[in-house]
């Protein structure tokens, strides 16, 4: 972007002595002829300034950054947004949420087996997290720790618990501890459905996970689309923004 606005502050000032130095040309011209008792007009240079000026007038106004036909020649430079987070980080937080969509796939489906396989690559994520990158705001990165290992021991949980039903109940708090997690650190590449089935543990005891997809798929019961969205999870990037290449 900085190049791109230096580039457009030479153009306008060449646009500008286009016009201002053939001008000024003329003017000492005029002003020797007039004070010249044999009227000198030196005919060649003036000549020449007045074509320059006219090239330059041309260019100004139907050319340059000053004409309206500029206006509409070059499109502006198409601007990307910036998250808040380095790539990096932003690549360990994909693998956090994959490996547990890949999860609450499983809960769907009641396969202990798939389980506990996409809990141990939830574990090995989370234990990747970039969470050290949070230190450049040490208030965001203490109050994350707590969501962050609490994400941890409840995915353990999952892997241990013996039954199916003790492990949907450690997923509940999963979710909402990496619900909590995302919002502290105000995560900003990719849009997340809090979801919520009102009978997952039985009359008013409700269940929430996260999904991927606005659709309802309940890890918590046979009812497959019980509940729906409470809320979206998506910050918005900061408005920094770099110019396309």
């Amino acid at each position: 972007m900085g190049n791109y606005l230096c580039m457009d502050f030479m153009t306008k000032i060449l646009n500008i002595l286009s016009i201002a130095l053939p001008s000024l040309i003329i003017v000492l011209g005029l002003i020797r002829y007039y004070s010249d008792e044999k009227r000198n007009f030196g005919g060649t240079i003036t000549f020449l300034a007045v074509l320059l000026l006219l090239m330059g007038l041309f260019r100004y106004f139907f050319i340059g950054n000053g004409g309206e036909g500029s206006k509409h020649s070059d499109p502006p430079p198409e601007l990307l947004t910036v998250s808040k987070h380095s790539e990096a980080f932003n690549s360990s937080v994909t693998a956090v949420l994959s490996a547990y969509y890949k999860m609450t796939e499983a809960f769907v489906n009641a396969d202990t087996t798939m389980i506990n396989n996409a809990g141990t690559e939830l574990k090995i994520a989370l234990d990747s997290l970039k969470i050290e990158e949070l230190k450049k705001d040490s208030l965001i990165y203490l109050t994350a720790l707590d969501p962050y290992n609490n994400s941890k021991a409840e995915t353990a949980s999952i892997l241990a618990d013996p039954s199916i039903e003790e492990k949907r109940g450690s997923l509940n708090i999963l979710s909402f501890q990496l619900r909590d997690l995302w919002s502290i650190v105000k995560y900003d590449r990719e849009k997340t459905y809090w979801q919520e089935c009102p009978t997952a543990f039985g009359e008013d005891r409700p269940g929430n996970w996260l999904s991927r997809n606005i659709e309802t798929r309940n890890p918590y019961t046979k009812e497959l689309n019980c509940g729906g969205p409470k809320d979206t999870i998506k910050f918005d990037p900061p408005a920094d923004t770099i110019q396309k290449k």
